[in-house]
């Protein structure tokens, strides 16, 4: 049966078989690194500016808030979770104790991708800023037609061979560049604190203007059902802004995925998650404040495209900062790939342990690392980043993570009414209060994303529910076990 579930209890007893065991490692600041390491990415050095400039005005730090928000309720309920079935996997391991295992499915293929193409388009990224950096034109390499991207490929096999060699060491990497990417931050939030002057942030929240967005399937899913027309600025436009933010949050999540290499998860994964959390809204509101403090919103309009963090600075005379902030953005996206490669190959690792996917890939090395699975995910991740064009994607990664963000929240409710007796180290506030409140907004911000986004993303849900039925279905180890215990006089 599809919808059977995976008890708590096997889900925790799987994770001891010798063969597919990993190495607990980690404490609650590895995870609070882990979290900060992957939210704190290129998207604060330039998603502020585009989305001030073309959407908020100001009012970016509010939608910055409505963002956080939204991830804070759902991180309560990924606590929780996580304290309970610290097992790798996150949202799919979670899934499949309380939904059971055709839902199980869905979000575990639905988790694939969005850190995989999460993973190629931030390589893309790191590559650009290496050009930046050092000098030289990017990192792509022409060969008649055919073009590869290097600098891609160079950043996912980096951080291919350091996730072979062990989570610690990934860990102790991370720490080492987030402490860089995090002074550039506060630099940024402390050198332009000077630059502040108050008319910049007069109108707080402009007067709406029709939108400029296209039409159809490039809509917001909400003006289309709804037949209103999009606008920039105002409360809508605040609004519609926190879902292009929520992208500058996307990550924190993955702490979930590391509990079982956790030595005490009951106790630390709730912190890394709430504190890494905590940590980013911090620093993001900051720099939002300071950002449109800098410059008025009608100038970084103006930049169009270009509009980055740099483009205040550069209009106050601090021309360095530009340097400094492609080096923070460069340090910034390093982790944020290591992170996400590291979630990738968990929730892949999780999917072949139950025999969802090939069972022996889930074997790990003489470093407690699914080495197979690392090294699968590590070249073609390395494909799509160094050869295909796939910067449109990136709402993809926005609606993948609502979407687990739902079923997470929803899932507490359940686990709650069905194993009330089971020991939580974490419980999450107001349930089911605060679960639904995290359900709203979420589904409300996956509204805001476009109809195309929407096609696409159930394009791929169809492609993995044929998978499931040809071959997860009948490899399933929940299942043999079953049949195993029916023809057992």
């Amino acid at each position: 049966m599809a919808w059977r579930t995976k008890s708590v209890e096997q889900s925790i007893a799987d994770t001891d078989e010798p063969d597919t065991r990993l190495r607990k490692d980690l404490n609650w600041w590895d995870l609070t690194v882990f979290g900060v390491s992957v939210v704190i990415g290129a998207g604060i050095f330039t998603i502020t500016a585009s989305t001030a400039g073309n959407l908020t005005g100001p009012a970016i730090s509010i939608s910055f808030l409505f963002a956080a928000i939204a991830c804070g309720l759902a991180a309560l309920c990924y606590a929780e979770f996580a304290s309970t079935v610290p097992v790798a996997g996150s949202a799919y391991t979670f899934s499949y104790a309380t939904f059971g295992e055709f839902v199980a499915w869905i979000i575990g293929w639905d988790l694939i991708l969005e850190f995989a193409v999460a993973a190629a388009v931030v390589a893309k990224g790191w590559s650009s800023y290496l050009g930046t950096v050092f000098g030289f034109g990017g990192g792509t390499a022409e060969f008649g037609a055919f073009s590869v991207d290097w600098g891609a490929l160079l950043i996912i096999a980096f951080v291919t061979l350091i996730l072979a060699m062990g989570t610690k060491l990934s860990a102790g990497v991370s720490l080492v560049i987030t402490a860089i990417k995090v002074g550039v931050v506060l630099l940024v939030v402390i050198v332009g604190a000077f630059y502040i002057e108050a008319s910049n942030f007069t109108p707080f929240v402009p007067p709406a203007e029709p939108g400029e967005g296209g039409g159809g399937s490039e809509q917001s899913l909400f003006s289309l059902l709804t037949g209103a027309e999009g606008s920039n600025y105002g409360w809508y436009g605040v609004l519609a802004g926190a879902s292009i933010v929520f992208f500058a949050f996307i990550g924190f999540d993955i702490v979930a995925t590391t509990a079982e290499e956790t030595r005490n998860p009951q106790r630390d994964v709730s912190r890394g998650i709430l504190g890494s959390l905590a940590i980013v809204t911090v620093l993001y509101v900051a720099v939002a404040v300071v950002l449109t403090g800098m410059v008025s919103y009608t100038e970084l309009r103006d930049a169009g495209e270009d509009a980055n963090l740099a483009t205040a600075f550069s209009a106050n005379g601090v021309d360095w900062a530009a340097k400094v902030i492609s080096i923070g953005a460069l340090a910034g996206l390093t982790t944020v790939v290591i992170v996400l490669v590291l979630g990738q190959t968990r929730v892949l690792f999780a999917m072949s342990r139950d025999g969802l996917l090939p069972r022996p890939l889930a074997k790990t090395g003489k470093h407690g690392t699914p080495v197979r699975i690392t090294l699968i995910v590590g070249v073609l991740v390395a494909i799509a980043a160094s050869v295909f064009p796939i910067d449109k994607l990136e709402e993809m990664v926005n609606i993948g993570t609502l979407f687990a963000f739902v079923l997470v929240s929803a899932g507490v409710i359940v686990l709650r009414r069905t194993r009330p007796d089971l020991p939580r180290g974490f419980r999450a506030p107001w349930v089911p209060v605060l679960p639904i409140a995290a359900i709203v907004a979420c589904v409300w911000l996956m509204l805001n994303l476009t109809g195309l986004t929407w096609i696409r993303f159930l394009i791929w849900m169809a492609i993995g529910v044929v998978v499931y039925f040809l071959y997860g279905r009948r490899h399933s180890m929940l299942a043999q076990r079953e049949r195993a215990a029916a023809t057992t006089p």
